[in-house]
């Protein structure tokens, strides 16, 4: 394994810039990651759900089909992470690939290094090759896996990502005290907070809807967020 990287990853890179592939390709061989590229949507979907990526690398401009609607259609058979490519600057662009069911999103034109660093957040958070046996969080009726990465309200699986997952431990873990943006920045996304950036506030929404009835996560203007069991919040 060179340079510290991750070792011996598959990445699914879907952009219809073959020189940026190319480069791209080129860059994370030094790092043990294998970079298969597809240029347009349709192909990019199929071979996503084919299931033997790691990561999903995915721009929002492509050709057949659009990186969201890629994505929404991944999202309905796969949980795989997947980080969102964009061009565009507007924040409700990147707002609607979080909505979709990005784990992080990225604006181009970006470093090669900064997306290595995106992406190693992205499996730490996802946890992949943890083989240490780990105990079963639980909240009221909510019960949280950790091994196998599963959020059950009672006998009832939750469909929750891979990122929503990481909040959920994160927030029983400091159920009872209000935990601020900054915080849930840094432990949970490993990076520092920015005041115009919603991705936290759109994947504690997603979240919210998901636990209703299990757990109440409390919007705390101007602080953060205080979780509690057994309600759900009305607002």
């Amino acid at each position: 394994m060179a340079n510290g990287g991750p070792k011996h990853r598959s990445i699914l890179l879907v952009d219809d810039d073959v020189n940026l592939c190319a480069l791209m390709r080129d860059f994370f061989a030094t790092y043990d990651c294998a970079i298969v590229a597809v240029h347009d949507g349709r192909q990019g979907l199929a071979r996503a759900l084919e299931g033997e990526f790691d990561l999903v690398i995915l721009d929002v401009m492509l050709p057949v089909i659009d990186g969201f609607e890629v994505l929404r259609q991944l999202r309905k058979r796969s949980g795989v992470p997947v980080i969102m490519l964009t061009a565009r600057t507007a924040q409700q662009d990147r707002v609607a690939g979080l909505n979709a069911g990005a784990d992080d999103y990225l604006p181009k034109p970006f470093g090669p290094e900064e997306l290595l660093a995106r992406m190693r957040a992205v499996w730490r958070r996802s946890k992949t090759g943890d083989t240490v046996p780990r105990e079963a969080l639980t909240s009221g009726p909510l019960r949280v896996e950790l091994d196998s990465r599963t959020a059950w309200n009672g006998d009832q699986a939750l469909p929750v990502t891979t990122i929503e997952f990481d909040l959920l431990e994160f927030l029983i873990r400091s159920s009872g005290r209000v935990v601020s943006r900054e915080e849930v920045a840094a432990s949970v996304f490993q990076r520092t907070f920015m005041p115009n950036d919603r991705s936290i506030d759109v994947h504690i929404s997603h979240l919210r809807r998901k636990l209703e009835g299990a757990a109440m996560i409390q919007t705390v203007r101007g602080t953060g967020y205080l979780f509690a069991p057994g309600a759900s919040e009305r607002k």
